[in-house]
């Protein structure tokens, strides 16, 4: 059973950073692509960023370029995402999630496997 299990968020002051963490198993970790994403209240889901696991490959929205940062530990099946120079519209739900072709894309679609979710929320 694929299961993805995310933790690390909480509350913290704009400007300050979080790191949060994918846990994976149930599939080989290897060969997928782990995306984040968030969704804030009353907004749509959207892609933050992505790494691919098999050559360490990233990809950002512009929205968190230079302030976050995806990496990977394959050892423990889990992908980080350091969160830094947070702003109050970083607040939202993060969600990580793995597409079993391996794609450095953030489209919804092609992610089969989501965690529950970890909340950020970042006070002005």
């Amino acid at each position: 059973e694929v299961q993805l299990v995310e933790s690390g968020g909480g509350l913290v002051q704009a400007g300050g950073s979080l790191r949060l963490s994918c846990a994976a198993s149930g599939f080989t970790f290897g060969n997928y692509a782990i995306g984040w994403f968030r969704q804030a209240p009353g907004k749509e889901r959207e892609g933050v960023s992505c790494i691919s696991s098999s050559d360490g490959s990233t990809y950002y929205a512009d929205s968190v370029k230079g302030r976050f940062t995806i990496s990977s530990d394959n050892a423990k099946n889990t992908v980080y995402l350091q969160m830094s120079s947070l702003k109050p519209e970083d607040t939202a739900v993060y969600y990580c999630a793995a597409d079993p072709g391996g794609r450095l894309n953030l489209a919804l679609l092609l992610y089969d496997y989501w965690g529950q979710g970890t909340q950020v929320t970042v006070s002005s």
